[in-house]
């Protein structure tokens, strides 16, 4: 990848979710029961499948590390197709600071922790140099707090 001068990179932030979309994650994210979390979650993305964040969340309850990588894996495409509708060409920023590309993020770090338990090796370096082109200030506590 060639390294552009920070002054020709872009802030790419993607569009809010609605607010009844994030009440509903809200909502899910507060039951004790995982299958009732679960199937809340399922229930949001299949009612929106680009709601990135339903996605984030879905694969960190997901029964085993195949599903959490399945999962990530369709939120992190379904955020990189939301990331060039959103004018991103492979090279801007998508910072955690902007709290609308949190999904897509959250996407991306679930995605190299399942792929780190099935031994994808290859892909964690990938996705963690991905991670830092995109936020420069990424830590992966930035998604633990929230």
């Amino acid at each position: 990848m060639t390294e552009l001068p920070m002054a020709d990179r872009a802030d790419v932030v993607l569009p809010v979710v609605a607010a009844d979309l994030k009440d509903a994650l809200e909502s899910a994210l507060f039951s004790d029961d995982p299958e009732t979390e679960r199937e809340a979650l399922s229930a949001l993305v299949a009612a929106d499948p680009a709601f990135l964040e339903a996605w984030g969340r879905l694969s960190e309850v997901a029964r085993d590390d195949v599903e959490r990588y399945a999962y990530a894996r369709v939120g992190y495409h379904r955020g990189l197709d939301a990331l060039r509708a959103a004018g991103w060409g492979g090279t801007g920023y998508c910072r955690w600071e902007h709290p609308s590309n949190r999904g897509f993020l959250r996407c991306l770090a679930t995605l190299r922790d399942a792929a780190a338990a099935l031994g994808e090796t290859d892909e964690v370096d990938r996705i963690d140099a991905f991670l830092l082109d995109l936020d420069p200030d990424w830590d992966d506590s930035l998604v633990e707090r929230s």
